[in-house]
């Protein structure tokens, strides 16, 4: 483990409630392995994962209130529910207050909640990672997206989306727009192959 990471680490554990710091190294190991699976840089999956939900538990007034200091743009929908500003939010705080410069790394913090279409591998690699992690229990699906992840990870990015949105729809919670976005998108891909 680098330094940085090391370093890192020590800084969440006191910002983090328990089960999120537990959960985020949950995500950093998660997103490791599947960086060696995909021959992707272990670091920087590394730093990603442990970073991800570095806002997460920022209370909601607070995270609205450093997006309006710091002119970080709000969507309706992420005025209206700010818990999930905690991804944005996140990609922000990664490169101010723990000096990440890295895009790669800040965009997979961005979209690591709703996902993008045509994303790189490492958003993929943390949108997955943060799905799957071993704490993770309550998931429908867990086991086949697991195994799916290793295997094919747009497969597996595509089954998470559509998880996701159907508990959403059932719960009649907030959906973000990008995240039917994202699931276009790679349904049609995979409907191409």
């Amino acid at each position: 483990m680098t330094e940085q990471i090391h370093k890192i680490r020590k800084e969440l554990k006191k910002e983090l409630d328990k089960d999120r710091y537990y959960h985020t190294l949950g995500v950093m190991y998660t997103a490791a392995s599947l960086a060696m699976r995909y021959e992707y840089d272990i670091e920087q999956a590394s730093l990603a994962g442990l970073l991800h939900d570095c806002a997460k538990c920022i209370p909601d007034k607070e995270k609205i209130s450093i997006c309006k200091k710091n002119n970080i743009k709000m969507r309706e929908i992420e005025a209206e529910n700010p818990f999930l500003l905690h991804a944005k939010l996140g990609a922000y705080l990664a490169r101010e207050r723990y000096k990440i410069t890295d895009t790669d790394i800040l965009h997979a913090i961005e979209v690591h909640t709703t996902g993008a279409p045509a994303m790189n591998l490492l958003d993929k690699i943390i949108f997955v990672s943060d799905y799957i992690e071993p704490a993770r229990d309550k998931a429908p699906n867990l086991k086949e997206i697991r195994k799916l992840a290793f295997c094919d990870l747009d497969a597996a990015v595509l089954k998470i989306l559509n998880d996701t949105l159907n508990f959403l729809n059932k719960k009649r919670g907030a959906v973000d727009e990008m995240t039917h976005k994202t699931y276009e998108y790679y349904k049609n891909l995979l409907d191409e192959t």
